[in-house]
C-alpha cells in the first residue's frame, strides 16, 4: 500500500502518520482513503482517474473498493464519476445519535439564530481544532459555508481557545507538532490556507484568558471581515462520561477521562463577580500569567476559589457575524449576554433529559455482505463492507459498546470485529476507554457528512427519477407546492428518451388543483376531507389525472413524506394517453412509482435525521 495511505487519519488534522498496526484490516483503511478523499472534493464527487491519483491506490483496486461502496448505496456511478450518497451519511449520524447533543440542543440553537439573526454553531473538540456538530445559518448573499463536519484548526476559531483551556501538555505538544508541520493549515480544506503565521503564544494567551473568561472571541482569524464569540456548554456535574452520550470522546479534551479545567471557569467567574477581594486577587495573577502564555498556571490561579458545580464541556455554542454587522467588541456587549442566557438554557436541557432509551442495533449485516459477496465475486470487497457496518453498531443509548456488543449487534465475529476496531481506532474513527469500551471519536464525520450535510431533495430524487424514467421509458418529475398552496413547482425532472413526451421544466409552475402532483400534496392538508377528490387520493395513496390540464396528457403520483411522515414533495410519471389505458397505466407505472418514492424517502431519512435537507 502506498505510503500516503498508510495512515488514514493523515491527512485530516493529524500531524505525525502512526505505523499501521499489524492487525489493521488494508482494505478498509483504503476504502476510508477513498471516502475521505471523495469529501475533501467539490460537490463531493471525482472521477475515477482523479480518485486514482489522490489516493495513489492502483486503479484495480479503486474500482474494486468503488464496486463495494456502490453496493452499500455509500456512493453512485455517474459515468467515469464517482459521488458520495446520502445513505453513507449513516456512519455520521452514528456518532451524533450517540453523542446526543444535536438532538438535545440544536432546537436552542436553531431559537438563538432567529433571535439574533445571526448564524450559531455547535462544535465539539476533535485533537487540536475544532468540528461543527450543527449549523443554523442565514440566507443572506453574505452567508457562513461552514458545514456540520466542518474540521477547523483550534488557534484559528472562537471556540479553540475553549476546548485548549483544558489541554494536557500532550495536547499542546500535539499541537505544536501539527503547526511545525502545516504552517499553511493545508490540512483543513474547510478553511482557505493560512497567509501570515502567527506566534504560538498567542494562541496559549487566548486559551489562558478563556478559562478565565468563560468566553472567546475570533477578530477575523479565518478571514477578513468574519468574527465570531463562543461560550462553553457543560454537562450537570462531573459524571457524564463517554457511556452516557454527552461526551463520547469529544476529542483529547472530554474523552481523555479528566474534566481538565471544568471547575477553573467557573472558579474564576465566581471570584470575579462576587467581589471577594482574595479571588479577585487570584484573578489578577491569572490575568498576568495568561500574558506570559502560562496556560496551567493561569488556570490553577483561576480555579483556586471555587472547584465546585461545573461539569466538563461537551460542546462549544458560537455566534458568527461579520464586521459589516457586528464588530468584535459589539460582539461581546450585545450578544454575548443573549449567548450565554441561550448556553445556560442549553445546561439546563442536559441537567433535565431523560436517560438515552437505546433502539435496536442493526441486524443481519454479516449475512447481507455475505450474500454481495457470493452475487459480486472478487469485485465486493467484503472486509470493507463489514468493516464500515462495525460503525452503525453504535447509537443513541449505544455511546459505548465492548466488542461482545460489537460482535453481536453487527453479526461478525469477535476476531473480525477486533480486527475494525484495531482499524478504527488508528483511523482516529473509534477511541478505546480503561473499561474496555469503545466509543466513535468526531472524525466519523469525515466521512462524507460536511458536502452531504448541504444535500437538496431534489438531489437526493434526481439520480431515482432518472433511473425511474429508463425504466418506464417516460417522464418523471418531482414537484412541491408553492407558499401559497394554489400552485406546484416542479424541481427536478428525467426525460423518458420518446419523440411525443411531457417536457416541463424545472422551476415550472402549474395549478395545483389540476395536476396529479398538486393533489398528491394538497391531500395531505388538514382540510383535505372537504373534497370528495382529495379524500379519495388520501385513501389510495395516488392520484391520476387524464387530459384534464392538457389534451392527450394522463400524468399519476405518489407523495415523498419525510421523516416526520408528512408529505414534503410528489413524484409522477406523465405520458401521452394514447399509450393504455387508465387501468394498464396503474399496472404498469404505479408499482414502479411507489418504489421510487420509496427510495427517495430512505435516503431522505437518513440525510434528514440531523441536517436540514432544503425542498427546493
Amino acid at each position: 500500500m502506498p505510503a500516503n495511505t498508510t495512515n488514514a487519519a493523515a491527512r485530516d488534522g493529524a500531524a505525525v502518520p502512526d505505523a499501521v498496526p499489524d492487525e489493521a484490516v488494508a482494505p478498509l483503511l483504503r476504502g476510508i482513503a477513498v471516502l475521505r478523499r471523495l469529501t475533501e472534493a467539490d460537490g463531493g464527487a471525482l472521477s475515477l482517474s482523479a480518485l486514482e491519483r489522490a489516493t495513489g491506490l492502483a486503479r484495480s483496486t479503486v474500482d474494486r473498493l468503488v464496486a463495494t461502496l456502490a453496493r452499500m448505496d455509500y456512493v453512485r456511478l455517474d459515468g467515469r464519476d464517482v459521488h458520495l450518497a446520502p445513505r453513507l451519511m449513516e456512519l455520521g449520524n452514528a456518532y451524533l445519535a450517540a453523542l446526543r447533543l444535536p438532538a438535545l440542543l440544536a432546537g436552542r440553537a436553531d431559537a438563538l439564530a432567529d433571535e439574533l439573526d445571526e448564524s450559531v454553531s455547535l462544535a465539539v473538540g476533535d485533537r487540536d481544532g475544532i468540528r461543527f456538530i450543527h449549523q443554523a445559518t442565514r440566507r443572506r448573499a453574505m452567508s457562513l459555508s461552514f458545514r456540520i463536519g466542518d474540521l477547523l484548526p483550534a488557534e484559528r476559531t472562537a471556540p479553540g481557545p475553549l476546548f485548549a483551556a483544558g489541554w494536557t501538555p500532550a495536547d499542546w505538544h500535539r499541537w505544536h507538532e501539527r503547526r511545525t508541520a502545516d504552517p499553511r493549515d493545508d490540512r483543513f480544506p474547510a478553511l482557505p490556507p493560512r497567509e501570515h503565521a502567527s506566534a504560538d503564544a498567542e494562541f496559549e494567551r487566548r486559551a489562558a484568558r478563556a478559562a478565565l473568561d468563560g468566553w472567546a472571541l475570533d477578530d477575523q482569524l479565518i478571514e477578513p471581515g468574519l468574527v465570531a464569540i463562543s461560550v462553553p456548554v457543560r454537562a450537570p456535574g462531573t459524571g457524564w462520561a463517554r457511556g452516557t452520550g454527552w461526551a463520547a470522546d469529544t476529542g483529547w479534551t472530554v474523552g481523555a477521562g479528566e474534566v481538565a479545567g471544568a471547575g477553573d471557569v467557573a472558579g474564576a467567574r465566581d471570584m470575579a463577580g462576587a467581589g471577594d477581594v482574595e479571588g479577585a486577587a487570584d484573578v489578577a495573577g491569572a490575568r498576568e500569567m495568561a500574558g506570559a502564555g502560562d496556560v496551567a498556571r493561569a488556570r490553577e490561579a483561576a480555579g483556586a476559589g471555587d472547584m465546585a458545580g461545573a461539569g466538563e464541556v461537551v460542546c462549544v455554542a458560537s455566534v458568527v457575524s461579520h464586521t459589516s454587522r457586528h464588530t468584535a467588541p459589539d460582539l461581546r456587549s450585545a450578544l454575548l449576554p443573549r449567548l450565554r442566557a441561550a448556553v445556560a438554557a442549553m445546561e439546563d436541557d442536559l441537567r433535565t433529559a431523560p436517560p438515552a432509551q437505546p433502539g435496536p442495533p442493526p441486524a443481519g449485516l454479516a449475512v447481507w455482505t455475505g450474500a454481495s459477496k457470493q452475487e459480486l465475486g472478487r469485485e465486493f470487497v467484503e472486509s470493507l463492507a463489514r468493516g464500515l457496518t462495525v460503525l452503525t453498531a453504535f447509537g443513541e443509548g449505544r455511546a459505548a459498546l465492548t466488542l461482545t456488543e460489537i460482535a453481536r449487534a453487527t453479526g461478525l465475529t469477535r476476531a473480525s470485529a477486533r480486527r475494525a476496531l484495531i482499524t478504527h481506532e488508528h483511523a482516529g474513527l473509534v477511541a478505546p476507554a480503561p473499561d474496555r469500551t469503545y466509543a466513535l471519536t468526531p472524525r466519523v464525520l469525515s466521512l462524507g457528512i460536511p458536502p452531504l450535510s448541504r444535500t437538496s431533495l431534489p438531489e437526493i430524487a434526481q439520480p431515482h427519477l432518472t433511473a425511474l424514467a429508463g425504466r418506464v421509458h417516460e417522464s418523471a418529475a418531482l414537484a412541491v407546492l408553492s407558499d401559497t398552496g394554489d400552485e406546484i413547482q416542479y424541481t427536478a425532472r428525467a426525460a423518458g428518451g420518446r419523440v411525443l413526451s411531457a417536457r416541463v421544466t424545472v422551476g415550472t409552475r402549474l395549478p395545483a388543483h389540476a395536476t396529479a402532483l398538486g393533489r398528491v400534496l394538497l391531500a395531505d392538508r388538514p382540510d383535505a376531507t372537504a373534497s370528495p377528490v382529495l379524500r379519495r387520493v388520501r385513501e389510495e395513496g395516488h392520484a391520476l389525472v387524464d387530459e384534464e390540464l392538457e389534451a392527450g396528457l394522463r400524468a399519476v403520483a405518489v407523495p415523498v413524506r419525510d421523516r416526520a411522515g408528512r408529505v414534503v414533495a410528489a413524484v409522477n410519471i406523465a405520458m401521452h394517453a394514447a399509450r393504455g389505458t387508465t387501468e394498464e397505466c396503474l399496472t404498469r407505472v404505479l408499482p414502479e412509482l411507489r418504489h421510487t418514492a420509496d427510495l427517495v424517502e430512505a435516503e431522505l431519512r437518513v440525510a434528514g435525521r440531523f441536517c436540514r435537507v432544503a425542498v427546493v
